[in-house]
């Protein structure tokens, strides 16, 4: 087994997944008010504009502007798009089951790397994968169903938007690891949030909500902004950097924990102990689908 030295990217995978287990519950706030449009056009916009002075601040934009075409793509397909989906999702079903539908990414980018990039997952991390996916389908039998949707829209078209978002993460992955040099993460994550920006402005000003929002949705709207995207797309970008596409993506694994966790603290949600053992479940699988730990079976 590698040691925590050998593994300099794990505090980054940790970290990450508890800011992005937050963003669900940021995001039902912001969109209860707002809409789906324009709480992701306003993520992705205070994200640019926090973003922004620190990579002036770096001197890299001129690395920005060299590689400007493939890291604004990326944006609209790795921010933009999944952010949209997800804001309309939490609208029509519970926080819980996003996160949980959020946490197939690793499935759909292992198939994606290994169809594109050729990495195919070796033993160890396919058990990995099944057995996440195995926890994943467990917690959300257990304790997550629909809510009630008096809007008419079927909570179905939810699930089918949570799941386009997976597979444009997967896709996205890919995608830089394929078509964008090592470049520092400040400079992808700023230029992705930028190409989002650029790509929603237009569709949230069509359909803005006419007012100005209230305090807790500004609230919640600096956090998903300047937390779980500026600062979080800084932390994403520099994991697929060390730990490759299809690791990186194994992040979702942990974050349906984390979210559970937070629904406990924040929403007085209950914590039961099929939970805790689903829990541990998924957290088994992603270490061995991030090769955290090894099966005997496969030594390398």
């Amino acid at each position: 087994m590698n040691s925590p030295a050998s593994r300099p990217w794990l505090g980054d995978f940790v970290l990450l997944a508890a800011i992005w287990g937050s963003s669900f519950l940021f995001m039902r706030i912001a969109a209860a008010e707002l809409g789906a449009l324009p709480t992701a056009a306003l993520r992705v916009g205070i994200a640019s504009l926090f973003l922004w002075p620190l990579l002036r601040l770096r001197g890299q934009t001129a690395l920005l502007r060299q590689h400007w075409k493939p890291v604004l793509f990326v944006g609209v397909l790795n921010s933009g798009i999944p952010f949209a989906l997800y804001s309309f999702a939490v609208m029509h079903i519970s926080t819980g089951l996003s996160s949980i539908l959020n946490a197939t990414v690793p499935l759909f980018g292992a198939l994606v790397a290994w169809a594109w990039l050729g990495d195919k997952p070796g033993n160890s991390r396919a058990v990995g994968l099944a057995i996440g996916f195995g926890g994943i389908v467990l917690l959300a039998g257990g304790q997550v169903g629909f809510k009630a949707n008096d809007s008419g829209i079927s909570p179905m078209w939810a699930v089918a938007a949570c799941l386009g978002a997976t597979t444009c993460y997967a896709l996205a992955a890919s995608f830089t690891k394929k078509h964008i040099p090592p470049l520092p993460s400040l400079v992808t994550a700023t230029g992705s949030q930028i190409g989002a920006t650029l790509a929603l402005a237009l569709p949230a000003l069509w359909w803005h909500p006419g007012h100005l929002p209230g305090l807790g949705t500004v609230g919640a709207l600096l956090a998903l902004g300047v937390l779980c995207t500026g600062v979080a797309y800084v932390l994403y970008f520099r994991l697929i950097e060390h730990a490759g596409p299809a690791r990186a993506l194994t992040v979702t694994y942990l974050v349906p924990v984390f979210a559970v966790a937070y629904g406990v603290m924040a929403l007085g949600e209950s914590l039961t102990l099929w939970m805790l053992l689903c829990g541990a479940i998924i957290l088994l699988g992603t270490a061995l689908a991030s090769s955290l730990v090894r099966l005997p079976i496969e030594r390398s």
